[in-house]
């Protein structure tokens, strides 16, 4: 008999699995930055690693003893419900390449940011100074924190791309919400590493519409 693997559940703070969330995504923002890689090309490989990851989901699922063997290899960064439930790579994989496939390119950029920022702090932070419940699984602490980090991003972004707007500050507030917003919507088993890059993507797109930043 192997060592029994205790995997976190969605309460824990579970920083080894925040922390893999976080370099996923700066690994990626870096490559993006410092390369003349075109960003479509990280959607393609956004798609195969999802089909990969839905793929070996199913397998595991048909194989008791694969699955045991990936929750050992994984369980740092996996939670109790992803042993016999998909995991969230797959997840998180398919809602960058959805918004590199679906908006323009500074937008998909900053729903990846929402992604990659917002929604390990905001877990983060409502699991330890949490205290105030709006939703199963979501505190206001931790909303606040998801706010303030899209917020934080958005303008860091758009300074670094030298947007010529008056209207960047208004931009920025209310894609924050919109990310923030966005973030909430886990608490209805609906798969945040999907929903916060898509729903705030359609959400900017609709934005930028009315203001003109890009």
């Amino acid at each position: 008999m192997g060592e029994h693997i205790n995997l976190a559940n969605r309460s824990d703070i579970h920083l080894k699995r925040r922390l893999w969330h976080l370099l996923c995504g700066v690994g990626f923002l870096l490559v993006y930055y410092f390369t003349n890689i075109e960003l479509r090309y990280f959607g393609f490989l956004s798609v195969a690693i999802a089909f990969f990851g839905f793929i070996l989901d199913f397998r595991r699922f048909k194989d008791p003893v694969l699955n045991e063997k990936l929750s050992r290899a994984f369980g740092h960064i996996m939670r109790s419900s992803e042993k016999m439930g998909f995991s969230g790579l797959p997840f998180y994989a398919l809602g960058v390449a959805l918004a590199i496939f679906l908006y323009r390119e500074e937008i998909a950029v900053i729903s990846i940011l929402y992604l990659v920022f917002a929604d390990p702090i905001a877990s983060v932070i409502g699991v330890h100074y949490g205290k105030d419940r709006l939703l199963p699984n979501k505190t206001l602490q931790g909303t606040v924190a998801a706010f303030a980090t899209c917020l934080i991003v958005g303008v860091s972004y758009l300074i670094m791309s030298e947007i010529n707007s008056a209207n960047i500050i208004i931009f920025a507030f209310f894609g924050a919400i919109i990310g923030a917003l966005s973030e909430m919507l886990g608490a209805f088993n609906i798969d945040d590493n999907l929903i916060i890059p898509v729903l705030s993507g359609a959400a900017l797109t609709g934005l930028n519409s009315w203001l003109l930043i890009f």
